[in-house]
């Protein structure tokens, strides 16, 4: 049998059910959580008691995030995804993209087809996330972070297209940053360098018969970026910052990620160019 609530007058009251902690979770959207970077984060933020969202077209397999299905090239997907979790979960409060596509081919011989489909996946799917994000947390504020790459600062050997991808979505954290913060939307960009994920063998390397006279230069580039990647830095790490950045007040516009990124970050600002040119070329064997 149920106990009565009796008020201070000595009337009984109707019960009220208690809320659930399920109500005051934060719910965070992550573009791309399927795998890599975006899977790490989606772990950490569970652990940090978030409600995840993933939207990608692989579903995450971590057993409490919900998962719906987009490909952010294809038509509004990746809107109707979004439009539908605004309707369906509560407390929207952060944007994570993710989503990235890498290819290497000589400028020379590049498919605009490649190129084009490189910046709708690393730049245009982020624009329009943030876009269709926004008015759903205008009213209460919140946090947008869109995963970049030291290549942005560091060019990468044949791979211009996602070097200027990432620079393009560095330039968007800090204007759209301006842009948001009255109405205490803070968005930033985590740069990580090389990054030991599944995304190294996703990457699209044009064959000898298509880049030509560049084949052996474009081989080596690619050998010494894949040995970059996969002896570099645990996608967990990348995770945690963008957890960390999450629960910051006054979250930077822009942040390398790991203590030796950050050097490297700095020393490219103040080496000379010639100089930083110099080592870039040396480290993809150019």
């Amino acid at each position: 049998m149920e106990t009565p609530h009796i008020n201070e007058r000595g009337e009984e009251k109707s019960a009220q059910p208690a809320a659930s902690a399920e109500q005051f979770r934060k719910t965070a959207v992550i573009i791309g959580g399927s795998s890599g970077i975006g899977y790490e984060t989606a772990l950490k933020l569970i652990g940090r008691n978030y409600n995840v969202v993933n939207i990608s077209r692989t579903p995450c397999p971590l057993a409490r995030v919900k998962n719906y299905a987009a490909d952010v090239t294809v038509g509004a997907t990746m809107e109707k995804a979004l439009a539908l979790t605004a309707e369906r979960e509560a407390n929207l409060f952060a944007l994570i993209y993710c989503a990235g596509f890498s290819m290497a081919a000589p400028i020379e011989y590049a498919d605009p087809k490649d190129y084009r489909y490189l910046f709708e996946v690393n730049y245009f799917g982020a624009l329009r996330a943030i876009g269709s994000f926004v008015p759903h947390i205008k009213k209460k504020g919140g946090r947008i972070v869109l995963i970049g790459s030291m290549g942005a600062q560091f060019p990468v050997a044949f791979d211009s297209f996602y070097s200027a991808s990432k620079a393009a979505l560095s330039m968007l954290a800090k204007s759209a940053d301006i842009e948001l913060s009255p109405y205490h939307i803070r968005v930033s960009c985590v740069q990580p360098g090389g990054t030991a994920t599944g995304f190294t063998f996703k990457r699209k390397v044009y064959p000898s018969e298509e880049s030509k006279e560049y084949s052996r230069n474009l081989k080596k580039a690619c050998d010494a970026l894949a040995d970059m990647e996969q002896g570099g830095m645990n996608a967990g790490d990348v995770g945690k910052l963008v957890a960390d950045i999450l629960a910051m007040k006054r979250p930077p516009h822009e942040i390398a990620c790991g203590r030796k990124n950050r050097l490297l970050s700095y020393a490219g600002r103040v080496l000379p160019e010639n100089f930083s040119s110099y080592l870039n070329k040396k480290a993809y064997k150019q």
